[in-house]
């Protein structure tokens, strides 16, 4: 019996040194890189983001990158088709896959659902909103507990959105929270007939904060006033996804007159920080890795630790 096809995936917080670590593995293995980062998706956004650079893209062939105008909305379903027919022909041309990114939200769409094919009618939809635009995220939590007597299960109660969500699918199924919530864990995945490898890169944050400060400066001097600027011209403020990343939303506030232009590098800098915290509780708390690699002294990591392909 033929082994099964496989998947390697290398994560981790933003600026911690993917990339670097990806393009080595990658070239090693003669395998191609299919992005996992959620602004990688958009044209234009190549300062901001860090985007691979043509001379990296030339090293290793690069997939998930420049898919979308940054005035357009991507979501993690139309992403899992477009990784589910990349990983196919990737296969087909009989080379490894390395997935790369720190967009948990994506990564999990190699590993979980990301839907159980509910669909939510018009009718229902407009009479959530309604409830909200009168009650608020009170009167949808009321309505929600009465949908589901049984509890609700892990929801965020603060998050409005995630809130008339859950209503929205009870309303729609009749069932409660937790039913719903164990039937989209019983969804099967596209990729559970592949074998996953994974392996989570981290560094002390003294060091992960130095590389933040001079990656921000580096951004700044490179242009990213001057892309954001083009940006706006390309519509960028019509995706709320792309306008409020960090380094966009810090130049989009200093454009608007409402943030020092002295002030924009220690900005960025702080919310990176906050991004890189976020990210890092997210993956220790639902990202299992088979291999956790944490940078040397001279802030790089043993490539050989991650397994290679067959």
């Amino acid at each position: 019996m033929d082994a099964p096809p496989q998947i390697y995936f290398v994560a981790g917080v933003t600026a911690v040194g993917k990339t670097a670590f990806s393009l080595d593995w990658a070239e090693s293995q003669g395998a191609e890189i299919l992005s996992c980062d959620a602004l990688l998706f958009y044209r234009g956004m190549d300062v901001g983001t860090a985007k691979p650079t043509k001379s990296e893209r030339d090293r290793v062939p690069h997939h998930g990158i420049d898919l979308c105008e940054p005035s357009d909305s991507f979501d993690v379903a139309r992403y899992v088709e477009y990784a589910k027919s990349k990983v196919k022909e990737i296969h087909e041309r009989g080379r490894p896959v390395l997935v790369v990114g720190g967009s948990g939200f994506y990564l999990k769409g190699f590993f979980e659902p990301v839907s159980d094919g509910l669909v939510i009618s018009e009718e229902i939809r407009k009479k959530v909103e309604l409830l909200e635009h009168e009650e608020g995220l009170n009167g949808l939590l009321h309505k929600l507990r009465e949908q589901s007597p049984g509890g609700l299960g892990e929801i965020d109660l603060m998050n409005p959105r995630r809130v008339s969500r859950a209503l929205e699918r009870c309303l729609a199924s009749g069932d409660s929270v937790p039913a719903l919530q164990k039937r989209f864990r019983e969804t099967p995945t596209p990729f559970d007939s592949y074998f996953r490898h994974s392996c989570l890169l981290d560094r002390e944050s003294s060091d992960l904060e130095k590389r933040i400060r001079l990656r921000s400066a580096a951004i700044i001097k490179a242009g990213l006033v001057e892309e954001t600027e083009y940006l706006v011209q390309r519509g960028v403020k019509r995706n709320p996804t792309a306008c409020r990343a960090v380094g966009y939303r810090e130049v989009l506030a200093m454009l608007a007159g409402n943030l020092a232009k002295d002030q924009l590098l220690e900005t960025i800098v702080r919310s990176t920080l906050q991004l890189a915290a976020k990210q890092r509780k997210w993956f220790r708390n639902q990202f299992h890795s088979d291999v956790s690699l944490v940078a040397d002294a001279g802030g790089s990591f043993i490539i050989s630790d991650f397994p290679v392909t067959p």
